[in-house]
């Protein structure tokens, strides 16, 4: 079976230069970048997902999201004997892939499709939600840090990594236990998979 796949996959952080007020305002930008599918039918459409949709290794999934985050204004800033990680102000850009249908559809097979989709994009919204919470994660674990005895902010980036690191394993293993259950026994996309191929 197809799976609607979303991982951590753009875990980009940049530092620059110029501190900045700590926990600005910010918002994520949301995209979406439709692909087109073909078929008369939610059989048939379903079949053109499995052969159009993104690529995650070996398998196609039916939908991905993915993001990429920047940090603006974010610096290290040593002293005589400690490091501060100065505040910065997230970018996060989360990418929703989605199928679309190429042409119209008969209107039973397009009431079908409408809610299939509308429960994929919900559970890919799920996983940006996290993604959202997964800045606001970093946020609190390293604006401001600061570690004694650091005066070439040594310790302090390789303190940002270890932290880093546990949080994008975090997240990345709480998407895959989501996925688990909606395409389990009973799940929701197992059911909305279901109904698209054995409808109109």
């Amino acid at each position: 079976m197809l799976r609607a796949c979303v991982h951590l996959c753009l875990l980009t952080v940049a530092l620059l230069a110029t501190p900045l007020t700590a926990h600005a305002e910010w918002k994520p930008v949301e995209k979406i970048e439709p692909y087109a599918i073909s078929g008369q039918s939610g059989a048939e459409l379903y079949r053109s997902i499995g052969e159009k949709g993104p690529k995650l290794g070996i398998a196609r999934a039916i939908a991905y999201t993915n993001f990429k985050l920047t940090w603006g204004l974010r610096d290290y800033k040593p002293s005589a004997k400690d490091c501060v990680l100065t505040a910065g102000r997230p970018k996060l850009i989360i990418t929703y892939t989605l199928p679309k249908p190429s042409g119209s559809l008969p209107p039973a097979v397009q009431k079908n499709w409408d809610t299939f989709i509308a429960g994929v994009a919900a559970h890919e919204k799920v996983h940006g939600a996290s993604m959202v919470q997964m800045v606001h994660d970093i946020q609190a674990v390293t604006d401001g840090l600061t570690l004694a005895d650091d005066p070439k902010c040594s310790k302090t980036r390789a303190e940002v990594v270890r932290r880093l690191d546990a949080i994008s394993k975090a997240r990345v293993q709480a998407s895959r236990d989501f996925d688990r259950v909606e395409f389990g026994n009973g799940g929701n996309l197992q059911k909305l998979v279901f109904s698209l191929v054995t409808g109109p």
